[in-house]
């Protein structure tokens, strides 16, 4: 608009000047302006029309670490070239999309790729597609947009567990226990000859013809260990910054272990005590599986609720035969024993605790060395983080209550085992 307004105030004294004077180089130069300026608002003008463009969202959710393909197309379907035109998505992913300048001949079309790291977890938007041209002078500009906004969902990083295993509860279920049931089961793991009282249905067809004689199942006894994933997020206990602090490994530590509950075909329910606590019903399946990342992709560490009341909460949710999994950076030791409470009800318990000091001692390290300083330890505040760790894990020792700690460095995999 200024640019525009020196224009028409230059312009106005040129043909003041050149009526007032009559000089003929005046006149030239009005001229001259006249068609340098009539052929840049043409040229701007003409340089959207008949031009198609559109783009396509290969996904519109993913996991951290993903790829996200976006494909762009421009059509000129006028003979005359578009000489510059700027494409580019404004979007709030992180790092952005990058735009591109490109000319375009008449009575063609381009079309290109671009591939973007989700390399966070979170609710997204990517804007329309925007269209600009102009002049060569920088006098006129034309733009438009194309295509409707897309929401894009990205879900936390779901890291591999090989060996960890829920610790199950005594009855009927989904897993083996190491003996022998008299009950008809789905697990049927041996034959053996038949004995008076065998049941006619346990009968194993095939082996008895082969051996010749009847030929009965055995069955192993079935334990199920669905899951109740609490995952605290109260702002006080979190520590560290961006991808290495608690709430994202908690976050992640949480998905990686509903992931693995609902592979197996595990009941699996949730509550996070996040800005709002939040509970989703046990249930299992993909469904389930879409409900969790999507919980677990919105959530921050700005939770105001005490785990200790979150689980009191939580705890009339809670049938016999499931495990409550408590994930937390939390030092109070108040929630311990509302959590062991729960076996009087035949629920199993796990604490998955983060170190929240080592997560603020790494960040205080990392931008202390881009700032091209040394660390300064803080002797007091790390003896007194240092009781109330083992105030911590005396507590949960004595509840017998089986724990994980997560520090940084350490891969989930290498942590959760059991």
């Amino acid at each position: 608009m200024v640019r525009r307004l020196q224009l028409f105030v230059i312009g106005a004294v040129l043909l003041v000047a050149a009526f007032s004077t009559g000089l003929a180089f005046l006149f030239y130069l009005v001229y001259l302006a006249i068609l340098v300026v009539g052929g840049s608002y043409v040229l701007t003008r003409l340089g959207l029309s008949d031009l198609e463009a559109g783009y396509a969202v290969s996904q519109l959710h993913g996991h951290v670490g993903d790829k996200l393909k976006v494909t762009y197309t421009l059509r000129n379907t006028s003979r005359l070239p578009k000489f510059w035109l700027e494409i580019h998505n404004p979007t709030s992913l992180p790092g952005g999309l990058p735009g591109r300048a490109i000319t375009l001949a008449g009575s063609t079309e381009r079309s290109w790729l671009i591939r973007a790291s989700l390399v966070r977890r979170g609710h997204f938007r990517i804007e329309p597609l925007q269209i600009q041209t102009g002049d060569p002078f920088g006098f006129f500009e034309a733009s438009a947009a194309v295509g409707q906004p897309v929401s894009v969902i990205v879900y936390p990083r779901i890291d591999p567990l090989p060996l960890w295993r829920i610790p199950a509860a005594g009855i009927e279920g989904t897993r083996a226990a190491p003996e022998r049931t008299l009950q008809t089961t789905a697990l049927a793991t041996t034959v053996r000859p038949w004995a008076p009282g065998d049941s006619f249905n346990r009968i194993h067809w095939k082996s008895t013809a082969r051996h010749g004689e009847i030929q009965v199942k055995e069955f192993d006894l079935e334990t199920t260990a669905d899951a109740w994933i609490v995952l605290d997020l109260e702002r006080s206990s979190q520590g560290g910054h961006g991808d290495e602090s608690t709430v994202e490994v908690a976050v992640r530590a949480a998905a990686s272990i509903a992931d693995k509950a609902l592979t197996e075909n595990r009941s699996v329910g949730f509550t996070v005590n996040g800005h709002r606590m939040a509970i989703l019903p046990a249930d299992r399946g993909g469904r389930q599986h879409l409900k969790v990342m999507q919980l677990l992709a919105a959530v921050d560490g700005d939770g105001t609720t005490p785990l200790a009341e979150v689980l009191v909460a939580s705890a009339s949710r809670l049938r016999r035969g499931m495990t409550a999994i408590v994930i937390t950076s939390s030092l109070d030791t108040g929630w311990v024993r509302p959590l062991a409470t729960l076996r009087s009800r035949g629920v199993g318990s796990v604490a998955v605790t983060l170190d929240a000091a080592a997560y603020d001692r790494l960040a205080a390290e990392r931008s202390r060395r881009e700032a091209g300083l040394r660390p300064e330890p803080n002797a007091d505040d790390a003896e007194t983080r240092a009781k109330r760790v083992r105030a911590l894990r005396h507590a949960l020792a004595e509840y017998e209550l089986p724990s994980y700690v997560i520090t940084p460095g350490r891969p989930l995999g290498e942590v959760l085992v059991g």
